[in-house]
C-alpha cells in the first residue's frame, strides 16, 4: 500500500471513529428529548389522577425544567473538574432513578420531586455532550457532529411520543391499567430506564476530552485522545495540535465564574449572545408543541388516539429536517439557517395564531370549524420543519463551539441553565395562557421568532471551519 493511500484509510478510520464517539455522547441528547417529552402522553392522566388545577397541570409538567436549569448551572464546574465522561455517567444515573421514582410516585409531589432529579440528569447531559462533542470533532465535520446532538433529542422525542402512543393503545387509554397493575401513564415513565442504562454503558467505552486531559496536565492521555479522533499528517502535526489547545487555555488557574465577567461589571459580550441564543431557542414555544401537543389536538375535536397520531408525525417530522439540518449546517452555515428559521417560525407561527382565533367554544368544548382545523396542523408542521432545520440543531452547535477553551464549559452551562429556565417559563404558563387565548399565544411566540431574526442578524457571528482554539472572546 502506498503511503498516500495508507494516510486515506487511516483518516478514514479517526473519522469512523469520531463519529462512533459522538454518537455515543450524543446519546445524552436522546435521553433530553426522551424525558422531556415523555410527559406529552401523560399530561390529562395525571391532571385526573391527581385532581390538578391547570397552573398544577402546568407545573406538574415543566418542574423537571428547573432540575435542568439546575443541573446544566452545575454541570460545567463539574466537567471541568471531574471530566466529561465522569460527568455524563452521573446523568445517566439521575435520568435512570428518575424514571423509576415517577413511574411509581404515590403523590403529585412525589410525582415533581423524582421530575425535578431526572432534570438535573437532562441539563447535566445538555452542557456536557455538545461540549465534548465539540472538543473532540475536526472543524470540518464539526457542525455535523454537533447536530448529532440535536438529531438525538429529536429522536428521543419520538420514541417517547411512540412509546406514549403504543402504551395509550395498549392500555385503551393512558388512564387504564396495563401490566402488573400499574397505569399506563406509569409505564411512560419507567420506559426512560432503558436508554438511561444503555447511555450509562457507552460512556464507560469513550475517551475523556483532549482539552480537558491538557487542562488537567494530562498531555500524554491527551495526545493518545487526539490520535484517535484526528486524521493529523503524522506526530508532528500532532504535538502541534496539542501546543495550540494548550496556548488556547491561557490559564493556571481552575476555571470560575469570574472568567466569564468582562469590563469587571457585566458578562462577556459572547457569553451574553449565548444566553440570549438559548432564551430565543424557547421563546418561540417549540415545546407547547411537544409536551401539550396530544391535548391540545385532543381539545380542539380530535380523539384521543388521533391526537396522539398527530403527535408522532409530528415528531417524526422533526427527525427528518434535522438529518437535513446536519447534512446543511457545514455547507452553508450557522447563521443562515437560523435567519431562515427565524423568518419561516414568525409566519407559521403567526398563521396558527390566526387559526385559532376562528375556534369556537373553549376549555374542553373547543373547536376548529373546517377549514381552520387542517390549516393549523399543516401550520403546525410547517413551524416545527422551520425549527428542526434552523434553531433545533444549530443552536446546540453553536454553544458547543463558539466560546473559548478556557471558558467553554462554563459558558455553555450558564446559556444552558439560561435555556432551561426559558423552557420552564414557556411550559409552565401554557396551560393558564390558552385557557385565557390561544391566539394570544402563538402571537406572542410569534413576535419573539421575529425578534429572534433581528438578534441574529445583528448579533451572531459564523463559526462555520472555525478552528476551536481561534474563537475570539
Amino acid at each position: 500500500m502506498n503511503p498516500s493511500a495508507a494516510s486515506i484509510n487511516a483518516s478514514r478510520r479517526a473519522n469512523l471513529r469520531v463519529v462512533m464517539i459522538a454518537a455515543a455522547a450524543a446519546l445524552g441528547g436522546f435521553l433530553f428529548g426522551f424525558d422531556t417529552a415523555v410527559i406529552n402522553g401523560a399530561v390529562d392522566a395525571l391532571r385526573h389522577a391527581f385532581g390538578l388545577s391547570a397552573a398544577w397541570t402546568g407545573f406538574a409538567v415543566s418542574c423537571a425544567l428547573l432540575g435542568s436549569a439546575a443541573g446544566a448551572w452545575y454541570a460545567g464546574r463539574l466537567a471541568d473538574r471531574f471530566g466529561r465522561v465522569r460527568t455524563m455517567q452521573v446523568a445517566a444515573v439521575l435520568l435512570a432513578a428518575s424514571g423509576l421514582g415517577a413511574g411509581f410516585a404515590g403523590s403529585v409531589a412525589a410525582l415533581i420531586a423524582w421530575r425535578v432529579v431526572g432534570g438535573v440528569g437532562v441539563g447535566v447531559a445538555s452542557v456536557v455532550a455538545p461540549a465534548y462533542i465539540a472538543e473532540i470533532s475536526p472543524a470540518w465535520i464539526r457542525g455535523r457532529l454537533g447536530s448529532m446532538q440535536q438529531l438525538a433529542i429529536v429522536l428521543g422525542i419520538f420514541i417517547a411520543l411512540l412509546s406514549d402512543a403504543w402504551l395509550a393503545a395498549s392500555a385503551g387509554s393512558a388512564e387504564r391499567t396495563l401490566w402488573f397493575g400499574l397505569d399506563a401513564w406509569r409505564w411512560m415513565f419507567l420506559a426512560g430506564v432503558i436508554p438511561a442504562a444503555v447511555y450509562g454503558a457507552l460512556t464507560l467505552a469513550v475517551p475523556e476530552s483532549p482539552r480537558h486531559l491538557v487542562a488537567r496536565g494530562r498531555t500524554t492521555e491527551a495526545l493518545a485522545v487526539l490520535r484517535q479522533v484526528l486524521a493529523l499528517d503524522g506526530e508532528p502535526a500532532l504535538h502541534r495540535k496539542l501546543l495550540d489547545i494548550s496556548k488556547s487555555l491561557q490559564s493556571e488557574h481552575k476555571p470560575a465564574w469570574r472568567d466569564l465577567v468582562g469590563g469587571g461589571t457585566g458578562l462577556l459580550p459572547i457569553v451574553w449572545v449565548g444566553i440570549l441564543l438559548s432564551m430565543f431557542q424557547q421563546f418561540v414555544g417549540i415545546n407547547v408543541i411537544f409536551y401539550y401537543s396530544s391535548t391540545l389536538w385532543h381539545s380542539v375535536g380530535f380523539s384521543e388516539s388521533n391526537a396522539f397520531a398527530i403527535t408522532v408525525v409530528t415528531s417524526i417530522v422533526n427527525v427528518l429536517v434535522t438529518l437535513v439540518a446536519i447534512a446543511l449546517v457545514d455547507r452553508i452555515g450557522r447563521k443562515p439557517l437560523l435567519v431562515i428559521g427565524s423568518a419561516g417560525m414568525a409566519v407559521t407561527l403567526a398563521l396558527m395564531a390566526w387559526c385559532f382565533a376562528e375556534a369556537s367554544g373553549s376549555g374542553a368544548a373547543l373547536s376548529l370549524p373546517a377549514p381552520w382545523g387542517p390549516v393549523a396542523l399543516v401550520a403546525a408542521n410547517l413551524y416545527v420543519i422551520f425549527f428542526g432545520v434552523s434553531w433545533g440543531p444549530v443552536v446546540w452547535v453553536l454553544l458547543g463551539e463558539m466560546f473559548p477553551n478556557r471558558i467553554r464549559a462554563m459558558a455553555l452551562a450558564v446559556a444552558a441553565a439560561a435555556q432551561w429556565l426559558a423552557n420552564f417559563a414557556i411550559t409552565s404558563t401554557f396551560p393558564v395562557m390558552a385557557q385565557f387565548s390561544l391566539p394570544f399565544s402563538y402571537g406572542a411566540y410569534a413576535a419573539f421568532a421575529a425578534i429572534s431574526l433581528l438578534f441574529v442578524l445583528k448579533f451572531v457571528r459564523e463559526t462555520r471551519g472555525v478552528e476551536l482554539e481561534d474563537m475570539p472572546g
